[in-house]
């Protein structure tokens, strides 16, 4: 969805790492307009002589390409009454040019995954899609198109301005947005950063359109933007493409406003205190601090890794370990200008919150009572390494991570950055805990009048130039071969095989860049009977594994998938139990032997298993006034065919309650031994690895685990259910929510099942141009977000057809009864008019290019093999899928459109404040 973006993401970004610098390698043949820059780490720079700078940066190990426009502007450039134009202007260039009239749908004609963000800085236009040289011309001609000509006309306006207003409604419903943004405003006095993006209603509500169109003629320039094109594409052509498009379009003659306001040092507590209905208790602390271009950003950016991580940082271990806190984190903001850096903590209902506070002020502000060590700074250090490399290891994600440093002055402060962390000491970050993170330079909520004035003062950034030109880097990482996702060929590449008594397992090795290697397991056991009333301490023994093993307790199992460079997750359900890694070629035997001894052989704490029941208990609590939590539950309850103590059966919030309260550490020990083992499974494993060395490994660690309870999958069949319509009520939400359903007897192998998909795909797949959306956010503006999804069953057999159809909406609770009834009228349409050939034929070519674009992520094509696995299918499945959707009529979509589907069989259950 389009939408307002979070602003601090440095910590995820500003990383350590080692390599050589290299030269600028030699540019390719330029147009006479433009000029080439400066080059980083295989990421190079050009400017055309109307200012507009472009980034590209090849990848030819990834068949995708990202087109990513980033505008220096943001909700810190908006005048008094304007709050929020920058980001209702970012809805508005989705309606069209009088030669792109509809920019949604041809976008979804192609396939293109789409959306902009609007943050305090900068607004960004991104597109990712298959590789092809067609779908590039026509983004960049289209974007070059909207940058000047876009018609930012009142009609859309009026009909957008509800659906920007739906947003912020939904945003309101959230207590930790709420609460963000009270903080926001308080701790700033004149800085335009006291305003989030979303804006004030009122300014929303009456902005002029005149005033909108000067906005947008003012910062919609090339002199302003950054235009990055990232992945599989030839530099030479793009360069030659970007200057066809782009170079016509001409540097304006005005001069953009220089923004001068320096916020001032902060002389006292501040409080704010958010009294609003709900079950979800928050305290948070917010502490002035410096840009990113200043030197205390990366000590600070350590820090907020050392107070936040979890399980290891100090928040974790005051907070949640006690059980004082139900979550706890530390984050800072990367901006062009001083920012914010926060300390939240999530309470348990019945929690302490006079604790709770003290303690998150004491490990904020008393970090000179227990200074920070060389250990803790080392650890952070890694933590944030490990997550640039991830990031490099894909060009599309550098693509958009850019947009923020870019926004913060230049896009090689990312770089910059990341050198600055890997040289952080002990004695740096416990400097600026100390400079930044004291009472008078807070924000809770408290004003304390005081007679000792201890002011922050915040340091100015050097010129970014100073830090960034004559940069060039370390050396690039390596690209790894040009592999084609496609089923033929990811079949002609994948080894197939079955150890022991059933543990299928699919190897597909390829050479990535970064050296990078994905293992997607999973591990069967249990019948129906055995697991009857022991759900609860099947599904709180899945999240306890990672909570220590008998060997390594939680913190040294995290600390060693760090220091191996791994994204890992071992978990469990009542049936199965996962290991997803996510690391390199030169640790996978290590992280695969770590992950297996964690499933094997876990610990259960007691301390880990409380903090999980008291998280658990918060979180169920919180969803009683939520309405998407409301009427997701109501309608899950009425449709559920299972008896009480079913292991699929949906319990009430109270039912599950009392489990949770009374579940005991035992029935998660009993469970584990009555049920689990690895002999019976799927496991793929794609991308960089030695396969011989695997095969052995994954022989040694799995095979020999047998289940004491074999596995017997539970079958579902389709139950209808009479049409039921329902209210309810959450007190003081200003967003409803509508979910609707209708049972469908279907199944993945149906012969009906393609023409079914692409149907609820032209009724409600694309948030933008799908029929529901087209009707109820572009042409009424009633909702910000609205769509339908086809689920259909899946089993070996091919016989489970427990299928549905749903329907999800929000908007203002004084519109859902237009949203309710334009659902209806749009299921009763689609059923008595069928689709049009142009419609089928756009959604086919969308769910084609989808599914294309899926297989160029190692994680989909793992997940996709273990899928085959378990179904016994191989890839030809997936080319008779594509062949079915190709060869799709209208009369097929239509016939199973009315056999299928009946608009008087739809439930429909909103929640919101009605009154």
């Amino acid at each position: 969805m389009i939408g307002v973006s979070r602003c601090a993401v440095a910590l995820a970004l500003s990383l350590a790492g080692v390599g050589v610098a290299t030269a600028r390698p030699a540019p390719p043949a330029l147009p006479a307009t433009v000029e080439a820059g400066p080059c980083v780490e295989g990421i190079c720079q050009y400017q055309l002589h109307n200012g507009l700078r472009v980034l590209l940066f090849p990848d030819a190990s990834k068949p995708t390409v990202t087109v990513n426009l980033v505008y220096g502007v943001g909700s810190l450039h908006e005048n008094y009454g304007e709050t929020g134009m920058a980001h209702l202007l970012e809805h508005l260039l989705f309606k069209g040019t009088a030669r792109n009239p509809d920019i949604p749908g041809q976008m979804q004609k192609r396939g293109i995954s789409k959306n902009a963000t609007t943050s305090l800085d900068r607004t960004n236009y991104f597109a990712s899609f298959p590789a092809s040289d067609e779908t590039l011309e026509w983004v960049l001609a289209m974007e070059a198109d909207r940058m000047v000509n876009s018609r930012v006309a009142k009609a859309d306006l009026d009909s957008e301005m509800t659906v920007v207003r739906n947003e912020m409604e939904a945003g309101d419903n959230s207590p930790v947005g709420v609460l963000m943004k009270r903080m926001r405003s308080v701790a700033f006095d004149w800085h335009n950063y006291g305003n989030m993006p979303i804006g004030a209603r009122s300014d929303v509500e009456n902005v002029p359109i005149d005033n909108l169109q000067a906005f947008y003629r003012a910062w919609y320039q090339p002199d302003n933007a950054l235009l990055i094109v990232a992945g599989r594409i030839d530099e030479g052509q793009v360069v030659q493409r970007v200057a066809a498009h782009f170079g016509p379009l001409k540097r304006p003659a005005r001069v953009l406003p220089v923004l001068h306001t320096v916020e001032p040092a902060q002389d006292g507590e501040r409080e704010v205190t958010v009294r609003r209905s709900g079950d979800l208790a928050l305290v948070a602390a917010s502490y002035h601090v410096p840009a990113l271009a200043q030197a205390d950003s990366a000590p600070l950016a350590v820090l907020a890794s050392v107070l936040g991580d979890n399980p290891n940082g100090r928040l974790y271990k005051a907070l949640m370990e006690p059980k004082l806190a139900a979550f706890a984190t530390a984050s800072g903001e990367s901006l062009r200008d001083p920012g914010l850096f926060t300390l939240i903590g999530v309470l348990p209902k019945a929690g302490d919150a006079a604790k709770a506070e003290a303690e998150l002020l004491r490990q904020a502000e008393q970090v000179a009572a227990r200074p920070v060590s060389e250990e803790e700074v080392a650890a952070a250090r890694q933590r944030i390494a490990n997550g640039l490399e991830k990031l490099t290891s894909d060009v599309n994600a550098v693509a958009m991570a850019l947009s923020e440093y870019q926004a913060a002055g230049d896009w090689r402060l990312l770089f910059v950055q990341r050198d600055a962390i890997a040289k952080v000491s002990a004695a740096d970050v416990n400097r600026v805990a100390a400079a930044y993170l004291k009472p008078s330079n807070r924000t809770l909520g408290r004003f304390v009048p005081t007679t000792t004035v201890d002011r922050a003062g915040i340091p100015p950034a050097p010129a970014v130039a100073s830090l960034v030109d004559g940069y060039v880097g370390r050396e690039a990482v390596a690209a790894g071969e040009a592999f084609e996702a496609t089923p033929q060929n990811i079949q002609a590449r994948t080894e197939t095989f079955t150890l022991g008594e059933g543990l299928r397992v699919s190897l597909l090795p390829k050479k990535n860049r970064g050296q990078t290697v994905t293992v997607d397991a999973t591990f069967r056991f249990g019948d129906e009977k055995a697991m009857t009333g022991r759900g609860m301490a099947g599904s709180l023994l899945g999240s306890m594994l990672m909570m220590g093993s008998t060997h390594m307790d939680r913190g040294q199992i995290a600390a060693r998938f760090d220091a191996l460079a791994t994204q890992a997750q071992v978990s469990g359900g009542m049936q199965s139990a996962q290991i997803r890694l996510s690391g390199r070629r030169d640790t996978l035997a290590e992280a695969l032997a770590l992950a297996a001894d964690v499933l094997r052989n876990p610990a259960l704490p007691e301390d880990p298993f409380e903090q999980l029941r008291l998280q658990a208990v918060t979180a169920t609590e919180a969803q009683r006034r939520e309405p998407g939590a409301v009427a997701s539950l109501a309608l899950a309850r009425y449709f559920d065919p299972w008896p009480e103590g079913h292991p699929l059966h949906v319990e009430t919030l109270d039912t599950a309650l009392e489990r949770l309260n009374a579940v005991k550490l035992q029935e998660l020990a009993a469970y584990h031994r009555d049920f689990y083992g690895t002999s019976v499974g799927e496991i793929a494993i794609v991308g960089d690895f030695d396969a011989e060395a695997v095969k052995a490994q994954l022989q040694s660690l799995f095979v020999d685990w047998k289940a004491p309870r074999a596995y017997v999958p539970i079958s579902t069949h389709y139950q209808p259910r009479a049409a039921m319509q329902q209210r309810l009520a959450t007190p003081d939400k200003p967003n409803a929510v509508l979910l609707a359903r209708q049972n469908l007897s279907i199944n993945l192998a149906d012969a009906d099942f393609a023409a079914l998909n692409i149907a609820a795909n032209i009724l409600g797949g694309d948030p933008l141009k799908a029929r529901l959306a087209d009707r109820i956010r572009q042409k009424e503006g009633l909702s910000y977000s609205v769509g339908a999804t086809l689920h259909a069953d899946e089993s070996r057999e091919g016989r489970d057809d427990a299928g549905s159809i749903t329907v999800q909406a929000v908007a203002a609770p004084e519109n859902m009864d237009k949203v309710e009834r334009a659902v209806r009228e749009e299921l009763v349409r689609l059923v008595a008019d069928g689709v049009t050939e142009q419609e089928l034929r756009d959604a086919v070519n969308a769910r084609l290019v989808v599914r294309e674009q899926s297989r160029a992520s190692d994680g989909a094509v793992a997940n996709l093999l273990t899928d085959h696995l378990y179904y016994a299918r191989a890839m030809q499945f997936e080319i008779d899928r594509d062949a079915a959707y190709r060869a799709l009529t209208v009369e097929q979509v239509n016939a199973a459109i009315r056999k299928h589907l009946d608009p008087g069989q739809l439930s429909v259950f909103v929640a919101g404040d009605f009154k």
